[in-house]
């Protein structure tokens, strides 16, 4: 889909556009799918989008931030429930050293590597899971997560937006 029909897509579907945002957000951090979807890039382009001022960015925020909580609790209660047979799993188990780098970095920052988990696209598929198998306490983990995802869901479509800011402003500098 080029640029234009993105935008008139969402524009005629303004109201489905809090649910798009849940949607990517949501898949960007269930542990094991945030693989296959590029969400980060995708909610970027929705971004750049919407500084075309068709449609606000409020309401991407605000879909993105509870799809980013849904999709990590998930991976919370997995790590949970299933402990350490998820580190078995494919394809944490064929990346050992990228678990034990976010093994070390939770061990190390606690909660606030939830946060950071939220912007770090490596720790993303992993961190929430070992909040869940650490056995944080599920309160502590969503003080960490609501931050994290908050300031996360506002920044990636922000920054996009600001990259169509800056894009549409040299178009028209250069007289097109």
């Amino acid at each position: 889909m080029e640029t234009t029909g993105l935008i008139a897509f969402l524009t005629e579907h303004q109201t489905a556009v809090p649910f798009i945002a849940a949607a990517l957000a949501a898949v960007e951090t269930i542990a094991f799918l945030s693989i296959f979807v590029p969400s980060t890039a995708l909610l970027m382009a929705v971004g750049a989008a919407s500084s075309t001022g068709a449609f606000s960015l409020g309401p991407i925020w605000v879909g993105a931030t509870i799809g980013a909580l849904i999709g990590s609790s998930f991976s919370y209660w997995l790590g949970w429930a299933f402990g350490a047979r998820m580190l078995a799993a494919w394809p944490l188990r064929d990346h050992v050293d990228a678990v034990a780098r976010t093994k070390a970095l939770f061990a190390r920052w606690g909660g606030l590597a939830i946060v950071a988990g939220h912007f770090i696209g490596p720790l993303r598929p992993v961190v929430f899971l070992f909040a869940g198998l650490s056995r944080m306490r599920f309160w502590a983990f969503m003080a960490f997560n609501v931050a994290g995802a908050a300031s996360w869901a506002y920044l990636i479509p922000k920054s996009g937006a600001v990259g169509g800011d800056i894009l549409g402003w040299l178009w028209r500098a250069l007289g097109f």
